[in-house]
């Protein structure tokens, strides 16, 4: 099930709901000791889980690894985090292809961080270029079959010289096929209810 249909059901009904982020492991025991976590954790009746992609080290095989793992032996529903740095437009069909294989209908597109070990990001010479272009790409790709959701800055992404300017990229990646947005965690709550405003 696509998580905004699950984020809308919850709004309709009044009721608060709650997420977990896990991070990619880096080693094969890493692997085992997360599967037990979210299976320990998902008694907590979380309304989805995220899993972040293999980067900085970690293994991207391992996100797919724990997303088909959530999906078909836990049962619950899962956000699989893609991203553009160092991912050429192959390895995210293949990315998406088995994600889709093993039930995972949700993905977060994101641009992601500079590579390891640079300062400034740039895309991979057979990739993409942006988070807008990868929701573009998914849509193209795979139609209405993924919930997609994207990243949101209300105190600003780092790259940004003012608000207008963030909110002109977020509503590209909106208006490119965007679902849901997943914002940045913020420290000022009026800042962010003026964002949602905005």
């Amino acid at each position: 099930m696509k998580i905004i249909e699950r984020i809308q059901k919850r709004q309709e009904e009044g009721q608060p709901f709650f997420s977990f982020e896990y991070f990619s492991p880096k080693t094969s025991q890493g692997l085992v000791n997360l599967n037990d976590r979210i299976e320990r954790m998902c008694h907590l009746d979380p309304e989805f889980i995220d899993i972040t992609w293999g980067a900085g080290g970690s293994r991207p095989a391992a996100t797919l690894e724990v997303v088909s793992n959530a999906q078909k032996c836990l049962g619950v529903e899962t956000c699989m985090h893609l991203i553009c740095t160092d991912n050429s437009i192959e390895t995210i069909d293949k990315a998406l292809k088995e994600a889709r294989a093993c039930g995972n209908q949700n993905i977060l597109a994101l641009r992601g961080d500079p590579p390891t070990g640079q300062k400034h990001w740039s895309p991979h010479p057979q990739g993409l270029s942006s988070a807008t272009s990868l929701v573009r790409h998914i849509r193209a790709t795979h139609g209405d079959y993924f919930g997609i959701g994207v990243a949101a800055y209300p105190e600003l992404h780092p790259e940004s010289p003012t608000l207008a300017h963030d909110l002109y990229y977020l509503k590209q990646k909106i208006d490119a096929g965007a679902d849901f947005i997943v914002t940045q965690l913020f420290f000022d709550v009026p800042k962010f209810l003026d964002w949602v405003k905005e």
